[in-house]
């Protein structure tokens, strides 16, 4: 097989909603032979997003089943496909590019490969943000949220662990890289978060992350919290899947908001600061907000509102109480797709995609 099937694949992976779009400088077909085999490059075309066994696959596509699944397999363990374990059976379907395919090259993550990613981020990142719905929303820091708010349950991170059984935590990948492009970071590292609603899922997972019960998945959004994380999850109302806990300085979702005028994660608070109650200390601005939504003007602090993501890190640390959380108004939330299915849907009308061959 010649450089054809990376293209191919290429393609493939930019019919689907998140996309994968084409550069000048080839970047995205260097970075898909760092990751894929032709071979490998091959069959990542035969799946589809819907989950199938070895045999489905092999039934549908006309490959020979000898030896099928020990490669899909194999493609699992590189974080090339996604794969799990249904009532005792392996299960694999093909992934985006973001969120997917890049989050799990943790462990083939060096300089090199960093480098590649982050020159391809930027022309990703513009065709992404072109188009919503946004693939992240934010869970504000939860003690945080107005009393006489009623907070729905896709806004409340406790509801999102105890609607889960199975609990795994990783390196955070873009923190990987920054430090691998010599731009370290001194937020902990630790706090990629994946759940569940089924037991055991993550049990002989290879990826090298750390099983945990529910109070360590507590653990660590309290220390995350602690940290001046930002908590994000995918941006649907049902279904989620993951928690990142992330900075500002090494996050590409966050670093997007810093640079662009679009609305890159869907937020449905924001923080005010009261100017009589401020102190002009500064931890705000200085030590909490992640995406520079705050500025000093003239005896106090104020927000950007049009910048805040309403995430809460900076009202809980204000020695003075004088930042509140304040809930959107109906004209200016944006509801999340119901589920995943919904999200993909609704991203590919507006990217004006037909990926049904791939469902």
């Amino acid at each position: 097989m010649n450089d054809d099937v990376y293209y191919r694949l290429a393609k493939v992976l930019d019919t689907l909603p998140s996309g994968f779009p084409a550069t000048k400088s080839g970047i995205e077909i260097k970075i898909l032979k760092r990751i894929f085999t032709p071979e490998e490059a091959d069959l990542f075309c035969d799946l589809k997003l819907t989950p199938e066994t070895a045999e489905q696959i092999a039934k549908r596509s006309g490959r020979p089943l000898e030896g099928l699944e020990e490669r899909l397999i194999g493609m699992w363990q590189r974080g090339e496909i996604q794969g799990f374990k249904f009532v005792g059976v392996m299960m694999f379907k093909m992934m985006p590019w973001v969120v997917g395919i890049y989050e799990f090259q943790l462990k083939r993550m060096d300089r090199e490969f960093a480098a590649m990613c982050e020159q391809y981020s930027m022309h990703w990142g513009r065709q992404f943000m072109r188009h919503g719905p946004q693939i992240m929303q934010v869970i504000p820091v939860e003690k945080e949220i107005p009393v006489k708010q009623e907070a729905l349950t896709y806004h409340q991170v406790s509801n999102l662990i105890e609607q889960s059984q199975s609990f795994m935590v990783n390196e955070c990948i873009c923190k990987k890289s920054q430090g691998l492009l010599d731009h370290p970071c001194t937020k902990p590292a630790e706090v990629c978060l994946a759940m569940t609603p089924f037991p055991n899922v993550f049990e002989g997972s290879p990826w090298g992350g750390r099983l945990l019960d529910r109070e360590g998945a507590y653990e660590v959004l309290r220390k995350s919290e602690e940290a001046g994380l930002v908590h994000l999850t995918c941006n649907v109302e049902s279904g989620h899947h993951y928690i990142c806990n992330c900075c500002g300085c090494c996050c590409g979702v966050l670093r997007a908001v810093q640079m662009s005028p679009f609305s890159v994660v869907n937020s449905h608070y924001f923080a005010e600061i009261d100017p009589d109650a401020c102190t002009s200390c500064g931890i705000c601005a200085e030590e909490r907000c992640q995406v520079q939504a705050i500025k000093e003007d003239a005896d106090f602090y104020m927000v950007v509102k049009e910048r805040c993501i309403g995430c809460g890190l900076c009202v809980s640390t204000c020695p003075e109480q004088a930042i509140t959380l304040v809930h959107k108004g109906p004209e200016e939330l944006i509801i999340p797709p119901k589920d995943e299915d919904a999200w993909l849907e609704e991203r590919g009308r507006q990217r004006g995609v037909d990926f049904s061959e791939y469902k």
